[in-house]
């Protein structure tokens, strides 16, 4: 640990003073005296979320940005996938990551469509926490699918399936999975740049060489207006170039829920329905327009529209969803027994939601990914449990004409009680409108490096 500092001067810089009222930059030594001080518990978590708050509120230059990154990638272990062409490893390594929202699982449909193109997937991802949904619990609906990995298996899976879906372990970047949990009860999630220095020095650490990001905007996203998705993709793609990474990134819509399902096993459903090139039409879209950037970045198309074309007969070819099957094998799940459940594995706890009045229908994300949590979808608290047959299936979506006591959705909870702590909050998430609402575009604007 550095000496000659104190956390308690470095938290006044950042925080601010009547000379310097919006705080000042904090330099490369500071930023690893805290975060090398956090990690070693050296530093108490009361300074460690002082100093965040200072930096909510304040902000961090691009230079703070970059050298908290790199600060956060060097706390642990990385991944270097290259020199392994003898192992079947051999690129390019291409990731994608989404900042959250509700039935987001864009990732699990992307991942083989873009394997089957060339690219090699090294995907880590996260769980469930607040309102969205997370990668890791989807996949781990599957009966004995297995996300943590050491570097041999990851490996060993990549060269066979072209891509590998893991977690993060106690050795990558523990520095983020550290301050991701003291962000998140002291309510400074939501803040660009350590945001952005989360989700770089993972990235980083698994060994991609591009990344294409989803960033979401509305209310079921982390980033509520287009101008804070906007500023969040720009420090994602800027700060990921300086680190010579190649970079786009996407602004989407989470306004409304994305697709048919939300929940675990749902979403699972749901992608192989994908696979098979009959899933929901946002769903569908938007995975061909992140996976077709994926394409770009790894040299497999010289142009959108071809890298597209791609991505679209990779799916008509059954390629993608055989390579989502091997996977499945790969990670420890069971093929046959994941197609018998298809269709049938619902939880008997079920209830269905009808219109409670005749009109244009305009559901709300953040309102059905809460409800979603109540039901046992998700989680409030990193050690809860989360029930991986919990969930929504939406009949009718925003924009659609609905009678009185039509089925809008179908919900099933983890318990008899959770139906009715949920049912408030999606009375909350329906609204019926008098005229047809405006229908919001799904990819608002790219930013490419």
């Amino acid at each position: 640990m550095l000496t000659g500092l104190r956390a308690a001067d470095i938290i006044t810089k950042k925080r601010g003073s009547p000379a310097f009222p919006h705080g000042q930059e904090l330099s490369k030594e500071e930023l690893e005296f805290l975060v090398q001080g956090f990690v070693q518990h050296k530093l108490p978590d009361y300074q460690i979320a002082a100093w965040l708050m200072a930096v909510y509120f304040n902000g961090m230059t691009f230079a703070e940005t970059a050298n908290l990154t790199n600060i956060m990638l060097h706390s642990g272990e990385s991944i270097n996938l290259h020199g392994l062409a003898d192992k079947g490893i051999t690129g390019p390594f291409v990731d994608k990551h989404s900042t959250g929202g509700v039935g987001d699982k864009i990732s699990l449909p992307l991942a083989p469509i873009a394997a089957a193109c060339g690219v090699q997937i090294p995907m880590m991802s996260g769980r469930a926490l607040g309102h969205t949904g997370g990668t890791l619990d989807k996949l781990e609906s599957i009966e004995g699918y297995r996300v943590l990995l050491d570097k041999e298996e990851m490996c060993r899976i990549m060269a066979r399936c072209g891509f590998v879906m893991m977690g993060q372990t106690q050795h990558i970047v523990p520095a983020d999975r550290l301050l991701y949990a003291l962000r998140d009860v002291t309510a400074t999630v939501e803040s660009i740049p350590l945001i952005t220095a989360s989700i770089l020095s993972k990235k980083a650490a698994e060994g991609s060489d591009a990344l294409v990001f989803d960033v979401k905007c509305g209310s079921g996203a982390f980033m509520k207006s287009r101008e804070d998705a906007q500023a969040l993709a720009e420090s994602l793609v800027n700060t990921a170039a300086a680190m010579g990474k190649k970079t786009s990134a996407l602004i989407t819509d989470m306004s409304t829920p994305l697709g048919n399902t939300v929940g675990n096993f749902l979403e699972i459903e749901e992608t192989l329905d994908c696979l098979e090139g009959k899933g929901p039409a946002d769903v569908m879209e938007l995975t061909y327009a992140l996976a077709a950037h994926m394409l770009l970045l790894g040299g497999k198309a010289a142009s959108y529209d071809e890298a597209v074309s791609r991505c679209k007969q990779a799916v008509a070819t059954g390629r993608a969803f055989e390579l989502f099957m091997q996977n499945v094998e790969a990670q420890g799940g069971n093929p046959s027994l994941l197609l018998q459940q298809r269709g049938r594995r619902r939880s008997p706890h079920h209830a269905v939601y009808k219109a409670q009045r005749s009109g244009w229908l305009d559901i709300d994300a953040l309102k059905i990914g809460l409800a979603a949590v109540r039901l046992g979808v998700g989680r409030n608290r990193t050690e809860d449990a989360v029930c991986p047959d919990a969930g929504i299936v939406l009949h009718l979506h925003t924009g659609e004409q609905v009678r009185q006591n039509d089925n809008i959705m179908d919900i099933y909870a983890k318990d008899a009680a959770a139906l009715e702590q949920a049912r408030p909050l999606l009375d909350e998430a329906v609204r019926y409108c008098d005229e047809k609402p405006q229908q919001k575009p799904l990819v608002y604007q790219e930013i490419c490096s």
